[in-house]
C-alpha cells in the first residue's frame, strides 16, 4: 500500500486503523515524492478546480478537508492571491510538512491549520470546502454524516468540490477499469504483491461506491445538484452549492 493509501485511510475516525500506527515524520516528509506521479493527474484537477471557483468573491475564505501536505491550498493561494484558508488533517506529521510548505511558498499568514476531522473546525459560512481524495476513505455508513458536516460549514450560496475514487464494482466494465487502475498505482510503487490485493482493497478496506450514489448521498446532506466534473480512470470530482 502506498503512502498515500495509507495517509487517506486515517481519515475516518470509524476506521479500525489510527494516524500514529502508520505515520511517522519520515513517511510524512516523503510523501509528496512518493506521489510525484500522480503529478499531471492532481494538477488538472487542481485547474479545474479554479475555473469553477472563478466567480466567488475575491476574499473568499476557504475550508480545506484533508489537508495533507498542503497542495490544494497552494494551488488556491496561487490562483486567488486574496483568499484565506482553514486546512484541516488527522495527521499531526502531514500537518507539519503542510505548515513548512506554506512557510515555503510564503502563505502561511493567509492559513490556519487545525489537527483533526472536519467536526473539529467550529467556523461555518465558508465561501467554499475542497476534499480531494479523501471521501473513499469513510466507510460507506460514515459517508452521509461526512458529505453532512462538510454541507454545514458553507455559507448559503457556498461551494463544495470534491473528487474520490467512484466506481461501480458490480458493473460490466469494472474489470477493464482495475486493470486501468493498476497503472495508477504502479506509478505510487505498487508491488506485484499489492496489485494483486487491490480489488480487495477497493471492496474490503475502502468505501467505494458508484458515481450515482455519491451524487444521492450529496443530495441527501442538502446539495441540490451535484454536477460531475472531472474523471481520471477512477478519480471522479463533482461540484455543488449549498441552498
Amino acid at each position: 500500500m502506498s503512502a498515500k493509501d495509507r495517509y487517506n485511510i486515517t481519515m475516518t475516525r470509524h476506521a479500525s486503523f489510527s494516524t500514529s500506527h502508520f505515520f511517522n515524520q519520515d513517511m510524512a516528509e516523503a510523501y509528496d515524492q512518493r506521489n510525484s506521479g500522480l503529478k499531471p493527474i492532481s494538477d488538472s484537477l487542481h485547474f479545474l478546480m479554479a475555473l469553477l471557483l472563478k466567480d466567488l468573491p475575491r476574499d473568499a475564505r476557504a475550508l480545506c478537508v484533508g489537508v495533507g501536505t498542503g497542495a490544494e491550498i497552494l494551488s488556491l493561494a496561487k490562483a486567488f492571491p486574496d483568499w484565506t484558508f482553514v486546512g484541516v488533517d488527522p495527521s499531526a506529521e502531514m500537518l507539519s510538512v503542510g505548515r513548512h510548505r506554506l512557510e515555503q511558498a510564503r502563505v502561511l499568514d493567509r492559513c490556519e491549520l487545525i489537527h483533526g476531522y472536519a467536526d473539529a473546525v467550529t467556523e461555518t459560512g465558508f465561501d467554499v470546502v475542497v476534499t480531494l481524495l479523501v471521501a473513499h476513505f469513510i466507510k460507506r455508513d460514515d459517508r452521509p454524516a461526512f458529505y453532512a458536516a462538510l454541507h454545514d460549514r458553507l455559507k448559503s450560496g457556498g461551494r463544495l468540490v470534491s473528487a474520490e475514487i467512484s466506481c461501480d464494482l458490480e458493473g460490466a466494465e469494472f474489470p477493464a477499469m482495475l486493470e486501468d487502475w493498476k497503472s495508477i498505482q504502479t506509478l505510487m510503487g505498487a508491488t506485484p504483491e499489492s496489485l494483486g490485493k487491490l480489488e480487495d482493497m477497493l471492496r474490503s478496506v475502502l468505501g467505494v461506491v458508484p458515481p450515482s450514489e455519491t451524487e444521492a448521498m450529496w443530495q441527501a446532506a442538502g446539495f441540490p445538484l451535484p454536477v460531475p466534473f472531472f474523471q481520471a480512470f477512477m478519480i471522479r470530482g463533482w461540484h455543488a452549492a449549498r441552498r
